[in-house]
């Protein structure tokens, strides 16, 4: 059910957008189609085999909700079978759509402060300034997910993906300029009517932005490849200790910037440095060095799925540092190098949806 703009907004209606680490009812994902566009089509049955792996290991915390056509569904099951996921936790949609990438196009949940009611922000989506199209069926998945659950539908009004938005729970979004305001997205919007549209939609209130993102990254700069909030207090930042590499001013501007924001009652984040790996690539791919992030993790009920790249040692320092800020779950590795060639990882692909 799609409440139009003649209507008080979500916010004004008591609903927002939790925190991640809220609980969870689902973790959604768009499984792959058959695309030579995607791993240069090279790659089918090993993402295929990656994104079941993915899929099980969710479904040892709480329900996977794949989004695909119908007639993918039986080879999809069996893929997840093979994985050992859950059989109960695997519920699949007959939703079609163009790419993987679910935290983008996937609805963004609402919930109200009171009743608990979920909702969907639906947004516009146009593949990232209109780098890869066709993404018309991307685009329907939040009207898709909202009429298949029976939820109310909440439109955006504006070009948004899930990945350039960050929240905690006192009412604090982080983001960057080179996303919500490049010109590819929303040219009429001045930066003060975007922010408003979020807090009208998403109930937050402080816009914290950082200016721009990591190399190799098609989303100009995704705030999940960046920083997340650890909780509402705490923020774990990505940083280049090496001064050659062009990520290293990037990030070091924008480690100050968390440094110097406050939350609501006056006080600085405490803001935690995690080295990014060494610089990942694949000799004449489109992409020169990948965006490669171990803050690009997902947080599920229990656990924390954490991205790792081959890199021994810097591995296993990414995933020791996430230990220690996540005492209370379960921290899982999942090799995401192959994944990875494609611009994003584990929280890229992901949309949590609110218990």
């Amino acid at each position: 059910m799609l409440l139009s703009s003649r209507h008080m907004t979500p916010a004004a209606q008591g609903f927002a957008m939790p925190p991640e680490w809220s609980p969870q009812e689902a973790v959604w994902l768009s499984w792959p189609v058959d695309d030579p566009r995607h791993w240069g089509g090279a790659k089918r049955d090993l993402i295929w085999q990656k994104f079941a792996e993915i899929a099980a290991a969710v479904s040892l915390h709480e329900t996977v909700r794949i989004n695909a056509p119908g007639s993918d569904h039986d080879a999809i099951s069996a893929a997840c079978n093979r994985a050992k996921a859950v059989p109960e936790r695997v519920q699949l949609f007959d939703h079609p759509h163009n790419d993987v990438w679910c935290r983008d196009h996937g609805p963004i949940f609402l919930k109200h402060r009171d009743s608990g009611e979920l909702a969907i922000s639906d947004w516009d989506f146009n593949a990232w300034g209109g780098k890869f199209p066709p993404y018309d069926l991307d685009d329907d998945i939040p009207r898709a997910v909202a009429d298949s659950l029976g939820l109310k539908r909440f439109e955006g009004g504006m070009i948004l993906e899930g990945g350039a938005i960050e929240i905690n729970g006192l009412g604090q979004l982080l983001t960057t300029e080179a996303v919500l305001l490049n010109p590819n997205r929303n040219p009429h919007l001045s930066r003060r009517e975007i922010e408003q549209k979020l807090r009208d939609t998403l109930g937050v209130r402080d816009i914290l932005w950082l200016k721009q993102g990591i190399e190799g990254d098609d989303t100009d700069g995704h705030i999940d490849d960046l920083a997340r909030f650890v909780d509402d207090s705490m923020i774990v930042a990505c940083v280049e200790k090496d001064r050659e590499s062009p990520n290293h001013p990037v990030l070091d501007d924008n480690l100050n910037r968390l440094r110097d924001f406050t939350r609501p009652d006056g006080r600085n984040f405490e803001v935690i440095e995690i080295a990014l790996p060494e610089a990942c690539a694949v000799p004449g791919w489109r992409l020169p060095l990948l965006p490669a992030s171990y803050v690009n993790f997902l947080i599920v009920n229990g656990g924390l799925l954490v991205p790792t790249f081959r890199q021994k040692r810097n591995d296993d320092r990414a995933l020791g540092l996430l230990r220690e800020l996540f005492p209370d779950r379960e921290v899982t590795g999942i090799d995401c190098l192959d994944l990875v060639e494609e611009g994003g990882t584990l929280h890229c692909i992901s949309q949590q949806q609110p218990a």
